[in-house]
């Protein structure tokens, strides 16, 4: 069956230019920012097994991690580095020495070098100055390239930097070297019309030979954000699989490609069939449960319930589907309950090659309605009430927390 039209009815004439670059690159950051999210942690070897799903489909980087933060994480990239991916594999670091050094010996032969750049972080969190984070930018970078690393660099907090600075500290890394520049929007506060505004702005004053974003979710609109980014000219977007990430998470690597794919016409290079097993592998590995709601790879996505949704999509899929679910890796699902229609019934009498009577289609419709409307919620909010006790605290417990400072016999007062 044929895909709908892009859009209905639209002119491109009449359109906002658009300026894709010609080929994208799929960065993913499951394995680094993904990890991060409270709750979450993947041993090297599951590590491994996500990076190889995530090359086999297409994805173009895939960070690995940061090798600097402990010999198990350090093994994670050399694992992961050495495996002959497709994808290459990037690791980061900090504008710290040790950290570029620690990816230069893990085998990655991409780097992203990060530091923080607004006001907020260097006063509270770094306490230093700008000339002090361009400088170690600067050395960071050069270290890097000298190692013939192809080097990308990223500020914490762009969005919310003095752009005077941005504009400073961003020419001068691409100077020294920097292949690739990233443009975060740490705390999600971008809109769509606003980052359009920043990214011309950017591009216009920094003159990117290679720009990139990295767009978190915290008032749900990363997806939104990235996209715009690459109607800017951005080719290399950050994604996280299921949208994963830190706090309210990143932008859905597969809501990004498919709002590509399906939307806009423009070729990703991932194979969206195999979607649905990497959203499937990595909410196993990581114990984060996909939204049933979730776009592309919810478990409702595809899902029909009310009488006349079904109805529609036994006369046509594309009245209540945008895309044909196989595309996905999904499968369509006519659900019986307290919505249910007599078209759904018809049809899952069908698998079994029978028909009812009128007569016999109303009671059956009786009969189904009133057993979903009958069952139980205990079974649901138990459920609910363990899903929300492995994230209300997740990490160590306080018991095992205060066991450790007993056990290292920490005394006196606060420091």
């Amino acid at each position: 069956m044929a895909e709908p039209p892009l859009v209905e009815d639209y002119h491109p004439a009449t359109a906002p230019q658009r300026h894709f670059p010609e080929s994208l690159v799929i960065w993913d950051e499951t394995l680094r920012d993904g990890e991060q999210m409270p709750g979450v942690h993947f041993s090297p070897e599951e590590k491994l097994e996500i990076a190889t799903l995530l090359s086999e489909i297409g994805v173009g980087v895939l960070n690995a991690g940061i090798p600097v933060v402990s010999d198990e994480e350090a093994r994670a990239v050399r694992l992961v580095a050495n495996a002959g991916l497709k994808a290459k594999v990037l690791a980061a670091a900090r504008t710290v020495p040790k950290d570029v050094d620690a990816v230069i010996a893990s085998g990655a032969s991409h780097i992203a070098i990060f530091v923080a750049a607004s006001n907020i972080h260097l006063q509270y969190k770094l306490k230093l100055s700008q000339e002090e984070v361009l400088q170690a930018s600067l050395a960071a970078v050069r270290r890097a390239k000298d190692a013939g690393l192809h080097t990308a660099f990223v500020t914490e907090d762009t969005v919310r930097a003095p752009f005077d600075f941005v504009e400073r500290l961003y020419t001068a890394v691409q100077d020294a070297g920097a292949d690739r520049l990233v443009v975060a929007d740490t705390v999600g506060i971008m809109t769509p019309l606003t980052f359009r505004w920043y990214l011309t702005e950017f591009v216009r004053r920094v003159k990117p030979r290679d720009l990139s974003v990295h767009c978190h979710n915290d008032f749900g609109l990363a997806t939104a954000n990235t996209i715009t980014a690459l109607e800017c000219g951005a080719r290399a977007p950050h994604v996280c699989v299921n949208g994963l990430g830190e706090r309210a998470g990143n932008a859905s690597l597969e809501e990004v490609v498919m709002a590509l794919e399906s939307l806009y016409g423009v070729r990703t290079g991932i194979r969206t069939e195999r979607l649905l097993e990497l959203s499937r592998l990595v909410e196993d590995r990581a114990g984060v449960p996909v939204a049933a709601n979730k776009a592309i790879v919810g478990y409702n996505a595809f899902s029909h319930e009310a009488g006349i949704h079904a109805h529609g999509v036994l006369a046509h899929t594309l009245t209540y589907e945008p895309i044909q679910p196989e595309r996905v890796g999904q499968q369509r699902r006519l659900i019986l309950g307290k919505h249910t229609g007599r078209a759904a019934v018809v049809e899952k009498l069908k698998e079994r090659g029978l028909a009812a009577t009128d007569a016999e289609l109303a009671e059956l419709v009786r009969r189904i309605k009133a057993v979903a409307e009958a069952e139980t919620k205990d079974d649901v909010a138990r459920f609910v009430r363990t899903y929300r006790s492995r994230f209300e605290r997740p990490g160590l417990s306080d018991a095992e927390f205060w066991s450790m400072v007993e056990a290292l016999g920490i005394r006196g007062g606060a420091a």
